[in-house]
């Protein structure tokens, strides 16, 4: 690890009287954490360079999985150089903001070097303009609501920043009414693809990546205009598969306290699997009508917002 990660590491571990569950508070109308509502100005007027990368996500829809394949990709496939310090080291999250003195991602970000890889889940409307006027390059990864929900229920359930999740039944209908961190996963999946051919945006279907990974990795790389042989296609591929990221120290965020994130709670890579809703919570939770209607709601929206491809993973 290295130096500026373990300052960062540190920082954490030697503050963890600023982390519990903070609220959360409207954003221009979207729900964030408290301290990146009490931070918003410095992340609205952030600078972004013409050289920037943005990796932007609905949360638990594969974002640090992309983070990864990107990583990678830039490095030409040099595992070592990848491993050179954790995730979030890599590749700094925007507007992640605790109480100080523990470092903002803007804070973070204004001293890194180009080129900058950034990620962000901030839904489009909320994205610093500076990334549009500078025409940089964004991917989007968007997952099928059903499992996206599930996912983001375990994640609040150990992720002891964000707002306590309750039981399943009220989660859920929190996540179908967007009250949830980050705000609707609706509105944040079709804007993207609604803006994606006014700006540079690659937009992946997580389902697209656990079908061919290699596929995506090599549309990833096209987007990019970077050049790799098969091999390190390959390579890519095993090195950003479900168990060995989940064995990486550098990927699998066990170095955050768990002030932050709780392993007694659960862990940060949990499943990684998809269409794996049904198995995992309608038949616990009681309201398996609720859970139903996500995908009848995807179903009267997909007109609207013409997002076709993402109509058989909302209802399979």
């Amino acid at each position: 690890m290295d130096s500026q990660a373990e300052d960062y590491t540190e920082s954490m571990y030697n503050h963890k009287e600023v982390f519990y569950r903070y609220p959360l508070r409207l954003v221009h109308g979207i729900p964030l954490m408290e301290p990146i509502a009490q931070q918003w100005d410095p992340i609205e007027n952030f600078q972004a360079r013409p050289d920037d990368l943005l990796i932007s996500t609905y949360p638990k829809a594969g974002t640090t999985w992309m983070q990864e394949i990107v990583d990678l990709i830039l490095a030409r496939g040099d595992v070592e150089k990848a491993r050179r310090a954790p995730t979030y080291i890599r590749i700094p999250f925007l507007e992640i903001c605790s109480p100080p003195p523990v470092p903002s991602g803007v804070s973070y970000l204004v001293n890194a070097p180009s080129p900058r890889v950034i990620k962000t889940h901030l839904p489009f409307q909320l994205v610093p303009k500076s990334f549009w006027e500078n025409n940089c390059k964004v991917i989007y990864v968007a997952r099928n609501a059903k499992d996206n929900v599930v996912s983001y229920f375990f994640f609040d359930q150990m992720n002891v920043t964000q707002p306590e999740p309750g039981p399943w039944e009220g989660y859920i209908k929190k996540f179908m009414e967007g009250k949830v961190a980050w705000g609707s996963w609706y509105d944040h999946v079709r804007r993207y693809w609604d803006e994606k051919e006014k700006h540079k945006i690659l937009y992946v279907f997580y389902e697209d990546m656990k079908e061919d990974l290699a596929q995506e990795v090599r549309r990833v790389m096209n987007f990019l205009e970077v050049d790799l042989p098969e091999e390190i296609v390959q390579k890519i591929v095993h090195h950003t598969s479900f168990q060995v990221m989940k064995d990486n120290p550098m990927a699998n965020y066990s170095s955050v306290p768990d002030c932050i994130f709780d392993k007694a709670k659960g862990k940060f890579m949990r499943k990684g699997e998809y269409y794996c809703y049904s198995q995992s919570m309608i038949s616990s939770s009681g309201n398996s009508s609720i859970y139903t209607k996500i995908g009848w709601r995807g179903e009267k929206w997909e007109p609207k917002c013409n997002l076709a491809p993402y109509l058989f993973y909302i209802t399979k």
